[in-house]
């Protein structure tokens, strides 16, 4: 068996230690070869089968000893990667132990065994892992890896929304910050929303702080939705003239929308729904069908093996937060244990009974 260094991973410990919380202390490691060996290609080549459709071969060189030297060291972080479905595939394919949308991620962080928790996806998604996990080391591999939807509220906000709306309940979108869901009573993900606003029971809720979603919502209730103008860049730059031109080319396309898009898009679409509401309704469809992802382009890719005969219109739409996570960057979160995502331990506990209340909420 080769060790470490002999299959390109020199791995050996340096004198520096890198501080963990609670006290807890990390081996700071040394920077592995990045050399692409006979050993490396082997290693990850059932990796790059899944992804050849969307990586051309001549760029795997470049991605599979990143690849490899990350997998060997989750193995001694004790960690474990969390990647949305916005990734990249060499991040979704390549590295990720759990992937998934933002209620998948939540009720996973849940049940998270290892120590390291590696959020790759955006920086509330890092936050609600954390206080899911108040004990465990979370890192964001990019500290600026925002959200615009996040950015559109504070808790301040929040304040003077409860005290504008006595009595209202508060249902905030997980896409928000510790501060904004720890003035709220619940949080909600866009594939649950309908069901939590329903389950207070009462005639009036306010869904914040995605305008579109709160209206995409109103419809699939009776409750009266009270909104926030909020928005996601990647979702409302879809249009419905745009989305009909699609059709009008080719009929036979099927329209499969994300509730965070303006009402006018999700009114032509054949379908809206959740992250994982759009890939059940696309992997379910027949070899040959054409299907139009209305969400951020990585999606489809990072579908496709699921949906084999199934072909992605992509009007590609990129979140310029997600791609800020990369494996080199991922590689060096693992190396140094950075970026250390902390919540206040008072803003802490509030968020998160909101979010409990949402992962425990019985259907």
């Amino acid at each position: 068996m080769l060790s470490a260094v002999e299959d390109g991973l020199d791995t050996r410990q340096s004198d520096v230690n890198t501080e963990g919380p609670a006290g807890r202390s990390y081996e700071k490691l040394l920077r592995p070869s990045l050399d692409y060996t006979p050993e490396v290609a082997e290693a990850t080549a059932h990796i790059f089968e899944r992804v050849k459709h969307h990586i051309p071969a001549i760029e795997w060189p470049v991605h599979a000893p990143y690849i490899h030297a990350i997998n060997t060291l989750k193995k001694e972080r004790d960690a474990v990667i969390l990647a949305h479905n916005y990734q990249t595939p060499e991040i979704f394919h390549g590295v990720a132990d759990i992937a998934g949308d933002s209620l998948q991620l939540a009720m996973e962080a849940t049940r998270v065994k290892a120590h390291v928790i590696v959020q790759c996806g955006v920086h509330f998604m890092a936050e609600t892992s954390k206080l899911l996990n108040p004990s465990k080391t979370v890192l964001i591999p990019d500290m600026k890896a925002g959200c615009s939807l996040a950015e559109s509220i504070t808790g301040e906000d929040v304040r003077l929304l409860r005290e504008a709306n006595p009595g209202v309940p508060i249902v905030t979108y997980v896409n928000t910050s510790a501060d904004v869901k720890a003035e709220s009573d619940i949080c909600c993900t866009s594939s649950n929303a309908v069901q939590v606003v329903e389950s207070f029971g009462v005639d009036t809720v306010l869904l914040i702080p995605d305008e579109y979603l709160a209206q995409n919502v109103a419809k699939q209730t009776d409750v009266k939705i009270l909104t926030w103008k909020g928005h996601c860049e990647v979702h409302e730059r879809f249009t419905a003239d745009e989305l009909l031109a699609y059709k009008e080319a080719d009929p036979a396309i099927q329209i499969v929308a994300h509730p965070e898009c303006p009402t006018e898009v999700t009114a032509v679409a054949d379908y809206t729904g959740s992250t994982s509401g759009m890939i059940d309704f696309a992997t379910g469809q027949k070899a040959g069908a054409k299907v139009l992802l209305v969400t951020e382009c990585s999606m489809a890719s990072n579908i496709q093996d699921q949906a084999p005969g199934v072909e992605f219109i992509k009007p590609c739409n990129l979140c310029p937060h997600m791609k800020r996570i990369t494996l080199p960057k991922i590689l060096d979160s693992l190396l140094e244990m950075k970026e250390e995502v902390t919540v206040d331990p008072m803003v802490a506990q509030k968020a998160r009974q909101a979010v409990e209340r949402m992962v425990n909420l019985k259907h």
